[in-house]
């Protein structure tokens, strides 16, 4: 599968380098800087993918960014950044690119993905999209979207869903929420289409945007629909019923969707759910919960924290389903026992190339947090410290 590892130098783990970067107060109205700190862990590691006569070499991956959502009004959201190429962990690199950014990058940071060769990182109560350089994080421009959740691209096109209104549990208050459609040229917002009550992930597939109604700010009544959205008109042509408080979408290499649901956290278990975009219709459920998935080859691995208020504590799983044969494979990818290092696993992200799996720890939702990785096998082979709540992991190409 890997044409060859084009470097491999040993290193010592969790070796400190330096805690760089000074506080700069000049150019923020005395608002002091978060510092960088750079942490040499692990060993350096660029894999050259496999090319032939009938395929085109794939880009080079080359380091990934880790967006920390940081606690909702504390202003605390950071972004951090690996390089492969040296093995250093750089956290809190937004305002040493960005100095002239007042506030740094802002309050909760929701979602981050790359598209061509931007950045975009969705904070969530600061109501924007960052856009950023994804070599140098240096800030082009910002889309500003009211209680923004998570974005998708196709196209010429960014999709990002938006609870519509503020921050609220009141039920009374809550609002039909929309996907805002901007183009990544212009960072203009050209429509929006409502959907359900407070939409999370969304994902396309055959021709359509596919989003994941939660309903969260409506408890117990939570939403149990998928809208979908004809790309062509950016109109909403249907709603699936699936299941209550969904959550997390992904399509896998077969073009199924695979959506998650939170259940009620009562009498309603949580569940992963596949459906087919050519009829729309859900087939196939599976009981296990997901708090994030990422998806490698025919492989989805799933990470959980799910509360229980029957028996009043948290349920740890970590999964991984076949989606050809929809069969769980494993009950827990990690196999050396090193998962009781772990408190609350917040994200899962594969290596599309080596396999390495990254499962990052939000602990106590305050206190910084950890990255946590792990060999193919399921072996741990470095954790390093994150900032707080880590969230979500994107993959840098050259």
């Amino acid at each position: 599968m890997i044409a060859f590892v084009h470097r491999l130098l040993s290193a010592s783990a969790f070796s400190l380098l330096s805690a760089s970067a000074v506080l700069f107060t000049c150019c923020r109205h005395d608002e002091p800087v978060i510092p960088v700190e750079e942490e040499h862990i692990g060993d350096t590691l660029i894999v050259v993918p496999p090319t032939d006569s009938a395929s085109i070499r794939q880009p080079v991956i080359v380091g990934f960014y880790l967006l920390n959502e940081g606690n909702m009004g504390s202003n605390k959201s950071t972004l951090d950044y690996y390089d492969y190429t040296t093995a250093t962990y750089r956290r809190n690199i937004y305002g040493e690119a960005n100095p002239d950014v007042p506030k740094e990058l802002g309050d909760v940071g929701n979602d981050l993905k790359i598209y061509g060769n931007r950045l975009y990182a969705v904070i969530n109560c600061s109501n924007k999209v960052e856009v950023l350089d994804a070599r140098t994080c240096k800030r082009i421009g910002q889309v500003n979207i009211p209680n923004c959740r998570y974005i998708t691209f196709d196209g010429k096109y960014a999709y990002v869903t938006s609870y519509a209104g503020p921050v609220s549990l009141d039920a009374s208050h809550a609002q039909i929420g929309y996907v805002a459609r901007f183009d990544t040229a212009t960072l203009q917002i050209d429509s929006t289409c409502l959907v359900g009550y407070q939409p999370d992930e969304l994902a396309v597939a055959n021709g359509k945007l596919y989003v994941a109604n939660s309903g969260g700010y409506m408890v117990p009544d939570y939403d149990s629909t998928v809208s979908v959205i004809d790309l062509k008109t950016f109109m909403q042509t249907k709603r699936i019923t699936v299941a209550k408080n969904l959550w997390r979408v992904r399509t896998d290499a077969q073009g199924q969707l695979w959506v998650s649901s939170r259940g009620d956290y009562y009498g309603t278990p949580a569940k992963l759910y596949c459906i087919d975009p050519a009829t729309d219709q859900v087939t196939d459920s599976i009981s296990i919960a997901v708090s994030a998935m990422d998806i490698a080859g025919d492989s989805l691995y799933a990470c959980a924290t799910a509360w229980d208020y029957i028996n009043y504590e948290d349920v740890v799983t970590y999964s991984i389903i076949n989606t050809r044969t929809h069969k769980v494979v494993s009950t827990n990818f990690i196999t050396d026992g090193t998962e009781t290092q772990i408190q609350k696993p917040y994200c899962v992200k594969v290596h599309p190339l080596t396999r390495d799996i990254y499962v990052s720890d939000a602990k106590n939702y305050v206190n910084p947090g950890m990255l946590h990785c792990y060999a193919p096998n399921g072996t741990h082979k470095w954790a390093v410290q994150t900032g707080d709540i880590p969230s979500q992991i994107a993959f840098v190409t050259k």
